[in-house]
Parts: C-alpha cells; sequence; structure tokens
C-alpha cells in the first residue's frame, strides 16, 4: 500500500488557500445541491467517488494533473485552445469546470443531467483542425473518451497518494461509478484500472508536448497561489 505524502507546512498552507479560491463559486448560486429535496444523485453517497471528490486539496492537484494529460492529446488540446476561455482566464474555466465535475458527482440527478445537456450542445458546434491539419470535434467519442479518463485518473490518484491508499478492488470500484455519468456526456467510462491503462497504451503514440501549455499551468498556479496571498 502506498503511504500518503505528507506536504510541508508552507507548501500545504499554499495550497489549500489556492483550492479554496479555485473552488470559490462566487454568485454561481444557482449551484444548490440540497434541490429538489429527496432527489438522488448519479452517483450513490455511499460510492469511491463520493469519498474521492469531497477532499479539496486532492481535488485541486488531480484537476491539474487530468488537464495536463488531457491537454498531451493535440485535438482536446486545440480544441480548448480555440473554443474556449482557458489561455486568456484559465482559473475562470477551472472554476467552471470544477462546479460541473460537483454538481455530476453530488448534485441531483435532474439538475446533473439538465447541466450535461447543456454542455453537450455547446460541444456540438466546437470543431475545427489542429495545426498538424487533424480534424477534431469536441463531440468525437474518442476524444470524450480520453477526456474522462484522464480526468478520472487524476483526481483518484491525487487522493490515492495525499489522502488514503486505496485497494485495487476500489480503485477498480470507483472507475466503474463513472459509467452513466460518463454514457450521458457521451463517453464510455473504462470499468476497471487495468482497462483504463489499455486506454491509456493505445492513445500514447498521439500525445505530443506542448511548452505553450506547460507555460500556460506554470502562470495559472502563479496566479492562484498570488491571489491568495
Amino acid at each position: 500500500m502506498t503511504t500518503p505524502i505528507v506536504l510541508a507546512w508552507p507548501l500545504q498552507s499554499g495550497l489549500e488557500a489556492a483550492t479554496r479560491t479555485l473552488f470559490d463559486l462566487g454568485d454561481q448560486s444557482s449551484a444548490d445541491f440540497l434541490r429538489p429535496a429527496g432527489e438522488a444523485a448519479l452517483v450513490s453517497p455511499d460510492s469511491v467517488s463520493w469519498c474521492v471528490f469531497k477532499n479539496p486539496l486532492s481535488l485541486f492537484i488531480g484537476g491539474v494533473a487530468g488537464v495536463i494529460m488531457e491537454l498531451a492529446e493535440p485535438r482536446v488540446r486545440t480544441g480548448v485552445w480555440e473554443h474556449t476561455t482557458f489561455r486568456v482566464d484559465p482559473i475562470r474555466r477551472l472554476r467552471r469546470t470544477g462546479l460541473a465535475a460537483m454538481v455530476t458527482i453530488y448534485g441531483a440527478r435532474g439538475k446533473a443531467e439538465a447541466m450535461i445537456a447543456r454542455v453537450r450542445r455547446m460541444h456540438d458546434g466546437v470543431a475545427g483542425s489542429t495545426p498538424a491539419g487533424k480534424s477534431y470535434r469536441a463531440n468525437d467519442p474518442e476524444l470524450l473518451n480520453w477526456v474522462q479518463g484522464t480526468a478520472a485518473y487524476g483526481f483518484l490518484q491525487a487522493y490515492h497518494a495525499y489522502v488514503r491508499p486505496l485497494s485495487d478492488l476500489e480503485r477498480d470500484r470507483y472507475y466503474a461509478e463513472g459509467t452513466l455519468a460518463a454514457s450521458l456526456y457521451g463517453a464510455s467510462a473504462s470499468t476497471s484500472q487495468a482497462a483504463l491503462e489499455l486506454r491509456f497504451k493505445a492513445m500514447s503514440n498521439r500525445l505530443e508536448r506542448s511548452d505553450s501549455c506547460l507555460s500556460s499551468w506554470r502562470s495559472c498556479v502563479q496566479r492562484l497561489f498570488c491571489h491568495c496571498r
């Protein structure tokens, strides 16, 4: 079993402050997780997912890791660069993405389904070509599978490393719990650690380093930490 890493106080304090900044929803008061009263979420309260997503510090670390992996796919990266505010306002973009993740896991099923349907409608109009001439569509199942898989992996690995080690059974259960939400987004979730590793291996020869992506991430993290001082 992996022993959780204990961070030095200045680093942990800075990360906690950055996390609070990132998950400050501001005036997004429409995200009421208690209504409609009594309506079940997409994922059960006794799930591994509810444990993983309730820790804001590992969620921040895992979210950053997941997006770095996600953007290594050039078609995904080009779509994000050309059709979102990520380059000019990454913090706002990450807040919206974080809110979507929270609604997907904890929100009433009806609200989660409505939100996901809106996301899919927005994605319908997102298409283009990479600088290398490869075409892409935001709702391409292959790309959706990649984004879903990298996000799920990032969140789980961060929780496993920094909060509590998870057994192989718990890890497989966590991935299987994402099946319903993934299908609503138009993706097909890997239902085990082994299945996800095979998916990553199949995509590995398509991934590319992006200096501009890494530079944007450094700037984003610096802005988060500076904002917290």
